[in-house]
């Protein structure tokens, strides 16, 4: 038995994350993040989506294709843990995996017929950079894919963690209305590697074509610029 197996992208992501450096940690977090699921022509047939409009979540399989490595490490350092604890590769999320392969679960919001690019799924709470390819879709399942005793381990004492932000009238209105609510809530969710925490550094998340710079005092971030 072959040991190798090809996995093709039947879709890819499209959003305004132009980076990595601001993606949320995990999916659901942001929920004003909207995200397209635009289909590889071969797969772009409606019929593989009959039905899926009755479900409200959706689980994607998608690689990390911007987290590549020649080899793995057994053990990972959770930015959340501060970015020195180590822990083992198959007790994270992390990305740096023996195969590079990220889960999430989303929101299904909408789908679209169009003439052009197929049928278009239009989701938010994704976690993925814009045109991450996705190996798979399926349909969430409450009464088996939901546990809410589940144990939520180390992940469970900084589920919680937000900065304040603060910012003026004349950098809000240079956002755009639009994405507003979106840069707000990614920079609540404090994009900095945990093991930084100089005041007077600046920061710059891209995000709809926009660089937010920022600098963070504790628990407040300030917005300084809008380029």
């Amino acid at each position: 038995m072959s040991s190798e197996y090809t996995i093709r992208p039947i879709a890819h992501i499209h959003n305004g994350f132009e980076e990595k450096f601001g993606i949320p940690r995990q999916s659901g977090l942001i929920d004003t993040v909207k995200s397209e699921i635009i289909f590889e022509p071969e797969y772009r047939n409606p019929d593989a989506l009959r039905g899926l409009e009755d479900y409200s979540h959706l689980w994607l399989l998608w690689s990390f294709s911007q987290a590549r490595r020649d080899g793995w490490t057994p053990t990972v350092r959770p930015p959340r843990l501060g970015g020195n604890t180590r822990v083992g590769v198959f007790a994270t999320r992390s990305p740096f995996r023996p195969n590079n392969i990220g889960l999430s679960c989303v929101r299904l919001e909408r789908i679209e017929l169009t003439t052009n690019q197929g049928p278009v799924l239009h989701v938010t709470g994704a976690d993925l950079m814009n045109l991450t390819p996705i190996f798979d879709i399926k349909p969430y399942l409450p009464y088996v894919d939901s546990h809410p005793e589940a144990k939520e381990g180390f992940a469970g004492a900084v589920k919680d963690y937000r900065l304040t932000i603060h910012s003026t009238a004349d950098l809000d209105a240079q956002i755009p209305a639009i994405h507003r609510a979106a840069i707000y809530a990614i920079l609540e969710q404090d994009p900095r590697p945990s093991y930084q925490n100089d005041p007077e550094r600046i920061y710059g998340v891209k995000y709809a074509g926009l660089n937010i710079r920022f600098r963070v005092d504790r628990n407040e971030l300030y917005i300084c610029s809008v380029d």
